[in-house]
């Protein structure tokens, strides 16, 4: 399926971060997708992923955070990186014509745009690579309380490993958001989608996450409608 892509230049606050915007010929749905705290959009798990989506018939918007522009390692404060994910989805509806645009980021980026939607920004679904629920070892931290605002669906991609929400702690979390929430497990993945004994490139691993991803965008209430 052939893809385009175009190079983009966000303008930020003061700041000016890298897009991509990538489309098959005639998308069904467009999925912004935004990086995890210590990667950017160039990390071979998003673009794997991101490929994976284009090849399943929806285009893609990648976008760095104005830290990983920047060349930083700490992230963002929470309301540059929603003013971030604000102007990304700006540019994604300006080029969705009349397909539906769903905000998707691994950890950080996912939690991020989780943050955005509470807050007014437009999406027709969420979907989480890894929702960073908690630190490692302090479940009681929960970074839960902007998600039971949050009306539009939503998929948790989770691996059973993953320190930063472990089977059993997501399901209450769902349950208390409704028939909104939906969590999918990678068994034996970890915050990363590694599981022991698969030696796999982070392309292969986020391309492997494109599928349960298209169906719930496909499948989504929204599809068709933004």
């Amino acid at each position: 399926m052939p893809v385009t892509s175009e190079q983009l230049s966000l303008r930020v606050g003061e700041a000016t971060v890298s897009a991509e915007f990538s489309r098959p010929a005639e998308p069904a749905a467009v999925v912004v997708v935004a990086h995890g705290a210590g990667t950017g959009m160039e990390h071979p798990f998003l673009t794997g992923f991101s490929d994976a989506l284009n090849h399943a018939g929806l285009a893609t918007l990648r976008f760095n955070f104005p830290y990983r522009e920047a060349g930083r390692k700490f992230p963002d404060k929470a309301p540059v990186a929603v003013e971030t994910w604000r102007t990304a989805m700006e540019a994604a509806l300006t080029r969705s014509g009349d397909t539906p645009v769903c905000a998707c980021g691994k950890s950080f980026g996912g939690r991020m745009a989780s943050m955005a939607v509470a807050d007014g920004m437009p999406a027709a679904g969420l979907v989480y690579l890894g929702y960073p629920l908690h630190p490692p070892g302090k479940p009681e931290k929960l970074r839960d309380a902007h998600l039971y605002g949050i009306t539009v669906p939503m998929l948790f991609l989770q691996g059973t490993r993953d320190p930063f929400a472990l089977p059993g702690e997501l399901e209450p979390i769902a349950g208390r958001i409704g028939t909104n929430a939906r969590i999918q497990y990678v068994d034996g993945g970890n915050h990363s989608f590694e599981v022991r004994g698969q030696k796999r490139p982070a392309e292969v691993i986020g391309a492997a996450l494109a599928d349960p991803a298209a169906q719930f965008v496909l499948l989504s209430p929204n599809a068709g409608r933004r």
